[in-house]
């Protein structure tokens, strides 16, 4: 019996192709990262800072962006290396969730103790309420 494919790919090309969109979407993209230790100083010394309990927002306007960029940092006072990661997860998964609300600006989030303990919703509902307050999300 004769293979039939309406294209000229592999299934192996195609998987890879899926697998590869697949992870486009559930990561953040580097260009919406703060990565560098001069730009989190930049965003420390020049922006401005608010909190609740569980969040630190620093942010610093950028109007020649065209999108945000976030810099995420958890301390090992709050846990090990996967309760971090969790937390970090939680909170990129939440901006990528907001991404078309959120205004062009640089955006360091600093966790506090009790995040630890909170699941994705909550955590999600501390960012809104912190950006939403500073106006940082567009409406």
């Amino acid at each position: 019996m004769p293979r039939i494919r309406s294209s000229g790919a592999s299934f192996c090309e195609i998987h890879c192709l899926f697998l590869d969109k697949l992870v486009k979407v559930i990561m953040m993209k580097k260009a919406f990262r703060i990565k560098d230790n001069k730009e989190f100083q930049e965003v420390f010394q020049k922006g401005k800072s608010f909190a609740n309990r569980q969040l630190v927002v620093y942010y610093k306007k950028k109007p020649m962006q065209s999108h945000f960029r976030i810099g995420l940092s958890v301390g090992k006072k709050i846990g090990n290396a996967v309760t971090r990661n969790r937390i970090k997860r939680y909170l990129r998964q939440a901006f990528h969730e907001l991404e078309e609300q959120v205004a062009k600006h640089d955006i360091v989030i600093i966790a506090r103790q009790p995040t630890k303990d909170m699941d994705y919703h909550q955590m999600k509902k501390s960012l809104i309420h912190l950006l939403s307050r500073e106006r940082l999300l567009k409406k």
